[in-house]
């Protein structure tokens, strides 16, 4: 059965001085504040679109990568994934960082890489996101 997820923004105002808000219209874990400065500059307190889509493409590819495990017989305990979603003003998203660390009992470290480029290359976010350079490091812990 295919599922769809929605979440909306109002922007007000212009790009550089205008802001506005993300709701998460699915969950209902509410609202996000989103501006220029936060996604260009620092974050003060607000998101990004490249900050969704690292927090998309980190659980994605944690589901991905404990289903490949569990399938192939070393279901993992844990798995800590972080993505770094690199954003280039004039140029946009350069690049995507994973970084896995899990614990796998039984398993060796070859065992867990191999796993973990398997999960980064068929999770379904990062098929979305074919066109941008993903890169991973992926260590058992």
């Amino acid at each position: 059965m295919a599922t769809t997820r929605t979440a909306h923004t109002v922007w007000e105002g212009n790009l550089l001085q205008g802001h506005g808000v993300v709701t998460f219209d699915s969950s209902g874990i509410g609202e996000q504040p989103v501006s220029w400065p936060s996604r260009a500059e620092q974050a003060n307190g607000k998101t990004s679109p490249e900050e969704l889509i690292a927090a998309a493409h980190s659980s994605c590819f944690s589901m991905a990568l404990s289903h490949g495990l569990t399938g192939a017989g070393t279901p993992p305990t844990r798995l800590q994934t972080k993505a770094d979603v690199t954003f280039q003003p004039g140029e946009g998203i350069t690049g995507i960082h994973l970084t896995v660390r899990g614990e796998v009992p039984g398993l060796d470290a070859e065992g867990f890489a191999s796993a973990a480029e398997d999960a980064k290359k068929n999770c379904p976010v990062s098929q979305a996101l074919a066109g941008t350079t993903i890169t991973l490091t992926a260590e058992l812990a």
